[in-house]
């Protein structure tokens, strides 16, 4: 007999769940009954096993099963299916069937995929109205994950090449007598080399010109045509995709910053999520490499799913920009997002030259007032910006600082280029940022922002997406969120309490910014403006 043998007959292998994952399994089931997802689902069934056929599988048990491992780790389709076979509480919801994993994708490609922004919305209003989240504040951060793409199979946006070869066109055409009147600029496309062709084509007796020309566009008309297509993928808001996963583009991960920034870049997608008391409340899926054009997007998906928008965002400075500020005093909400020169502002090092006033005036750093003016000759470059004047720079112990990119460093005056609303709204927002509420709302953010893309990425071994192309990658991140959510639910329903974030202490002060020194800016104005110095004296 071998050491590994079976040597007995075990009776009693457990073909029930215990109570505590019996009853976690029932509170599961009544959360999806609460929540409506039936209504969807219905719509799905076709079979009518009465007038013959095959029984399929309960879709009803198939999306409760597909969630339910969501929920605890088992992402693969496979792991589920395996799941499905040899895990009591699988088996339980699935009341014996064992479902492979291509039905289990099937089904997520043809009940989830179309509906997964009204299977999110369903779920967690229940979850919200349940629980007591405090949805009042939204603490909004984005993160980059990895797609399911070849890292070396890019391609960039061939705006350039096609701007050379436009070039090459004009030249060729410029030196034939019938296209003399024709009047071309831009980007030349496939349909204006056609039109040049047919009309060579339709002359009888061709010059040697007209005869090499031909054969050029001819050439030229193949390369066209393929600049056009990476550019129809590409579209107007990013510069490259990448073959294997054409909604991708190519961005630089955390890991990437600290292994050659710009030189080493990834597939991946962009992922937004709103949360409060530690709930993913919402989230938002884009190919954009920077976050600021997606905070507008991810809010008007927060009201889609709650038909509210909330009263306070909390947001870093890659979100500060005059268009989000304006969007959410527009929508009643209170700011607490940080402007672009929040760090700097904060510890002193890199403050911002000038405070704009509510009596339509500016302070610089030295405290002289400016005054708004008119220039003859300059025009502002922003819509609905203004120009101030500030005098009396030349004796200003700050004077290296505030004139250290200024071609002509010998003037005795700045002109600062400034939008108003912006400025007043940004005000707005660091007043709210400073108070013992603003504080408080900022550690916050820092805990369960970023904690909720630490447990995806570290915990979850979530950090590369397994599914193709902007929709289906979205309903992935639908459903790993979800199954979070739904965790912290159980966890809820277990502990009897929401998890405790932090609280701000007795004795905390509001916060002010730093007062900067004019010694260390101007030696860092005098250092990068060096050659103005000089010719000053």
């Amino acid at each position: 007999m071998g050491y590994f043998s079976i040597s007995k007959t075990f009776l009693g292998i457990p073909l029930t769940l215990d109570v505590k994952e019996s009853k976690k399994i029932d509170d599961f089931l009544q959360l999806l009954d609460k929540s409506g997802i039936h209504t969807i689902i219905k719509k799905y069934i076709k079979n009518n096993t009465a007038l013959g056929g095959r029984s399929g599988y309960n879709k009803f048990k198939l999306f409760a099963v597909i969630l339910f491992g969501f929920a605890f780790k088992d992402y693969s389709l496979r792991d589920l299916e395996q799941a499905c076979k040899y895990d009591l509480r699988y088996k339980t919801i699935m009341e014996g069937d064992e479902p492979n994993y291509s039905t289990l994708c099937q089904f997520i490609n043809e009940v989830i995929f179309p509906n997964e922004k009204e299977i999110f919305s369903k779920i967690m209003n229940v979850i919200v109205n349940t629980l007591p989240i405090n949805t009042d504040v939204l603490y909004i951060d984005g993160s980059k994950f990895e797609a399911n793409a070849n890292k070396y199979k890019f391609v960039w946006k061939p705006t350039t090449y096609h701007l050379k070869l436009s070039n090459t066109v004009f030249n060729i055409i410029s030196q034939i007598d019938i296209f003399s009147d024709y009047k071309l600029t831009g980007l030349v496309s496939s349909k204006n080399i056609i039109y040049f062709l047919d009309k060579l084509n339709e002359k009888e007796n061709k010059s040697t010109e007209e005869t090499n020309a031909i054969k050029a566009l001819d050439t030229i008309l193949l390369k066209i045509i393929e600049y056009e297509e990476k550019e129809r993928i590409c579209g107007p808001n990013r510069k490259s995709y990448f073959k294997t996963d054409k909604d991708a583009t190519a961005m630089c991960l955390k890991a990437d910053y600290y292994s050659g920034l710009g030189t080493n870049m990834h597939a991946a997608y962009n992922i937004q999520v709103g949360v409060s008391s530690g709930f993913i409340l919402v989230y938002y899926v884009s190919q954009s490499r920077a976050d600021i054009n997606d905070f507008i997007p991810t809010i008007e998906q927060y009201y889609l799913f709650y038909s509210r928008y909330p009263k306070k965002i909390c947001a870093d400075a890659g979100y500060g920009s005059y268009i989000n500020y304006k969007y959410m005093r527009d929508n009643s909400i209170t700011s607490f997002v940080k402007h672009q020169s929040w760090e700097g502002n904060l510890s002193g090092s890199n403050p911002d030259q000038f405070k704009y006033t509510k009596d339509n005036k500016v302070i610089c750093l030295n405290n002289n007032i400016g005054y708004e003016v008119e220039l003859e000759n300059r025009h502002p470059r922003k819509e609905k910006s203004v120009f101030f004047r500030v005098d009396g720079c030349n004796n200003c112990n700050f004077s290296y600082y505030c004139k250290r990119y200024m071609k002509d460093s010998t003037q005795d005056f700045k002109i600062f280029e400034l939008n108003k609303e912006f400025e007043l709204l940004k005000n707005e927002s660091v007043e709210n940022l400073l108070s013992l509420e603003g504080i408080k709302i900022r550690v916050n953010r820092a805990i369960q922002v970023e904690g909720t893309f630490g447990n995806e990425k570290q915990n979850q071994k979530h950090s590369r997406l397994r599914r193709r192309g902007i929709e289906k990658v979205s309903t992935e991140v639908m459903l790993s969120f979800l199954g979070t959510n739904i965790k912290k639910y159980f966890s809820y329903l277990e502990n009897k309490r929401l998890p405790i974030f932090w609280d701000s202490k007795d004795g905390l002060k509001p916060q002010k910014f730093k007062k900067p020194s004019a010694k260390r800016l101007s030696k860092k104005g005098k250092r990068i403006n060096d050659k103005a110095y000089k010719n000053r004296y």
